[in-house]
């Protein structure tokens, strides 16, 4: 069964249900329709007795891998944000409701779920990789949630699996967007295995290349493959006690005073780069993760769901459209490509509480959000 449209292959061969991301152009960003076509897919693979479990790959301009999924169609955000017509403007909500549910299920199958993260996993990407029960990497693989860059937060659950990487990490990739190596991603818990993409689609292949071999069978000797390419432990060159030291303070504030305090080349790009994100945002995002912390994933992707209608429709600082500080971001990075967003407030020091609370106070009842019925 193939869904061109949708930019989803997908088959169902020796009870496995494989599916290919085909957007290789844009990544294998993930449009509405895209999500869409994943979620009903999952729904139908749930209940169908002749799927046994999932995996999920990318592709490339050359064919499959090389490329997993670069995230959210940020274009089709840009466009929507500041669309007059009702039906653009509905799009982009029904985008990350459908989305979130979609992350939700995901993290949720009770089947195996085997995502095979090769080349590049970020932002939407990690939502549909994250709840997998089994996530490979490689030695191309590079991991981020680099939503800071565009005047967004880390959402597709960020909130939830990045506050529990170790120490303040996640706060740090929340952040910075720092991306990751699959090597890093193992040591941080964003991954479990690590392969050679030289065999990746030889792992891919063996999944059903005997169906007379039961499925546990062939998952149990994918993993036992794995665990003899995986490193026993990777040191992350960011990951230090000085990192630990600075992020795990209480404000943006006073992580920008630790790493003045810590006069080290790492410390001095690290504040560049912070500089170079959306004040307001950062903010943001580090109330998201602390809060994020405490919270289940469904209460998370409700949150989450809240931030981002804020983030688009800012009605506490009478900012929509073009004035969003999102908007800005996206045009800054993809549209106009000049790298030179105007933020809304400039520098970190004129964000003030007021600004920053008003994301966390959700625009609908508990009974009306569109994601109460997440458990």
């Amino acid at each position: 069964m193939e869904n061109l449209l949708s930019n989803i292959r997908s088959e169902i061969t020796a009870g496995m249900g494989l599916i290919t991301l085909d957007r290789p152009k844009a990544l294998n960003a993930l449009s509405l329709e895209m999500v869409r076509a994943l979620y009903n897919l999952l729904v139908d693979w749930r209940d169908n007795p002749n799927v046994a479990a999932v995996a999920i790959r990318g592709s490339n301009k050359e064919g499959p891998f090389g490329a997993f999924c670069a995230g959210g169609d940020i274009r089709f955000f840009h466009s929507a944000g500041i669309a007059e017509a009702e039906s653009e403007k509905q799009a982009l909500e029904d985008f990350f409701t459908e989305e979130y549910r979609l992350n939700h299920l995901i993290f949720n199958y009770p089947k195996p779920y085997i995502a095979f993260m090769d080349g590049i996993v970020m932002g939407g990407g990690m939502g549909i990789s994250q709840g997998a029960s089994l996530r490979i990497v490689t030695e191309r693989s590079k991991l981020a949630m680099p939503e800071t860059n565009i005047g967004l937060f880390p959402d597709v659950g960020g909130g939830y699996f990045l506050s529990r990487c170790p120490g303040a990490s996640g706060e740090y990739l929340a952040l910075t967007g720092q991306m990751m190596l699959g090597a890093d991603a193992i040591t941080l818990g964003l991954a479990d295995n690590l392969a050679d993409s030289a065999y990746i689609g030889t792992l891919w292949d063996d999944l059903t290349s005997d169906p007379c071999i039961p499925i546990a069978d062939r998952l149990k000797t994918l993993e036992d493959r794995l665990e003899a390419s995986t490193p026993v432990y990777h040191q992350p060159s960011w990951m230090d006690d000085g990192m630990d030291s600075c992020f795990a303070k209480a404000t943006v504030g006073e992580i920008f005073e630790a790493l003045a305090e810590q006069h080290s080349d790492w410390a001095n790009a690290c504040t560049a780069a912070l500089r170079q994100r959306s004040p307001l945002m950062l903010h943001v995002v580090l109330e998201q993760i602390r809060r994020g912390r405490e919270m289940s994933l469904a209460d998370d992707l409700r949150m989450e769901r809240d931030l981002v209608r804020h983030c688009f429709y800012t009605e506490h600082l009478d900012r929509s459209g073009l004035t969003s500080e999102t908007i800005e971001g996206i045009r800054a990075l993809a549209i106009d490509k000049d790298h030179s967003p105007n933020w809304n407030p400039g520098c970190i020091e004129d964000v003030t509480a007021d600004m920053v609370t008003p994301f966390f106070v959700s625009p609908w009842s508990a009974a009306d959000h569109p994601l109460a019925d997440l458990s």
